[in-house]
């Protein structure tokens, strides 16, 4: 079952033991009476505090936001942690250097998308996989056979503030030691107001941001809170829920584990064709996708006169050919966007289609590449500072 965020999700809640999934140490700075929780990698996190989400999306553009999102990060140590990596994940670990980030799937036998994250290398012994939605530290112990391996988990909970004003909160958090010069998706240690963590410039959002983890037990983690709040504010930073970043982050063609990708989807199939190495060696789901159509099946798809909503239909003529998985409305673009799944390959982009709502509705929608906007990532890497205008 996916992770939806969509608007009906947040009027769909039942009562839950609050100890049934691990609490955010962050929650004495951001509860509210009015939030909704989601559950994500076994954790609660603010799917909605009453916000304007809108409101809150221009802030994230314009400004920054800080979000307590529920991301959870995977220690891999021991001595064979690089050939472990090398077989699981479809990348090629070996070649992996400290100091930055890479995106990595792990796949099934069956060529399917089990696990998509981040992969950060703390010594040839050492590393984390930062995990997306589902059950990853489980299938990471079930392949542990033969390798002497330790599978743990750090205790480390992310922050991410992202927006344009991003770089200067950092820069005055860490003293200056966060500056320009860190490149996208490079990571190190850093003092925070007193403590040592760890820092990477990434996120979920497609905006230029960063992302905190913190040390486990050992992280103050209220003060690290207020002091990353304290060096916002003269920025205009607040907090936000998920639902701004849900909304970003779909303009920007990320995926969802679980929502838009999963088991039943190849990297091919999902446009991932870049994060497989199939000339590194064996790994797990290598054999299948070497018999799979390298061809593309996720797209965008927008539509001026509705908001498409995940299990709409999506018909060629009257022939369903595909289904979406998620979707959202696009405050830059003032238009409904969503990702449409096509049960066949084809050459999709550029054609007009049928969205198809549960009630039955028909409206005309256009398929298009992703991302939405900035193709070329420039917000992300800081080579577009420009600050967007509201429409």
């Amino acid at each position: 079952m996916g992770n939806l965020q969509e608007l009906s999700d947040l009027k769909k809640t039942i009562k839950i033991s609050a100890r049934r999934f691990e609490e955010s140490p962050y929650i004495e700075r951001t509860h509210s009476p009015e939030m909704v929780r989601g559950v994500y990698a076994g954790r609660y996190f603010p799917m909605s505090i009453g916000e304007d989400p809108i409101k809150k999306y221009w802030l994230l553009r314009q400004k920054a936001l800080i979000f307590d999102v529920p991301e959870k990060p995977i220690e891999i140590s021991g001595p064979d942690a690089i050939p472990f990596l090398d077989k699981v994940l479809t990348r090629k670990v070996s070649s992996v250097i400290e100091g930055r980030g890479y995106y990595s799937l792990a796949c099934t036998p069956q060529g399917g998308i089990f696990m998509d994250g981040v992969l950060f290398k703390f010594s040839e012994n050492k590393f984390w996989y930062v995990q997306a939605d589902g059950p990853f530290e489980d299938w990471l112990l079930a392949h542990t056979s033969n390798y002497n391996v330790k599978i743990s988990d750090p205790k480390s909970r992310v922050l991410q503030i992202q927006g344009p004003a991003s770089i200067d909160i950092m820069k005055t958090a860490s003293n200056g030691k966060i500056d320009e010069n860190m490149k996208y998706f490079r990571s190190g240690f850093f003092d925070l107001g007193g403590q040592n963590l760890y820092v990477s410039r990434t996120g979920f959002t497609n905006e230029l941001g960063f992302e905190i983890y913190s040390d486990g037990f050992k992280t103050d983690h209220l003060a690290l809170w207020d002091h990353l709040m304290n060096c916002g504010q003269p920025h205009g930073m607040e907090l936000s829920a998920s639902r701004a970043m849900t909304i970003r982050r779909i303009e920007g063609g990320i995926f969802g584990n679980l929502t838009d990708i999963d088991t039943t989807i190849t990297p091919f199939e999902a446009g991932l064709e870049f994060f497989v190495n199939m000339e590194k060696g064996d790994f797990i789901g290598r054999d299948a996708l070497n018999n799979k159509d390298r061809r593309p099946c996720l797209f965008g798809v927008t539509c001026k006169t509705e908001t498409p909503v995940s299990g709409s239909k999506i018909l060629d003529g009257d022939k369903i050919v595909g289904h979406i998985t998620a979707g959202v409305p696009s405050p830059t673009l003032k238009l409904g966007i969503g990702y449409v799944r096509f049960y066949k390959p084809g050459d999709w982009p550029g054609k007009k289609l049928i969205l198809e709502l549960f009630n039955g509705d028909k409206h005309s929608c256009d398929i298009v590449n992703l991302p939405f906007f900035d193709h070329d990532k420039k917000i992300a890497k800081g080579l577009d500072r420009t600050i967007p205008k509201i429409p």
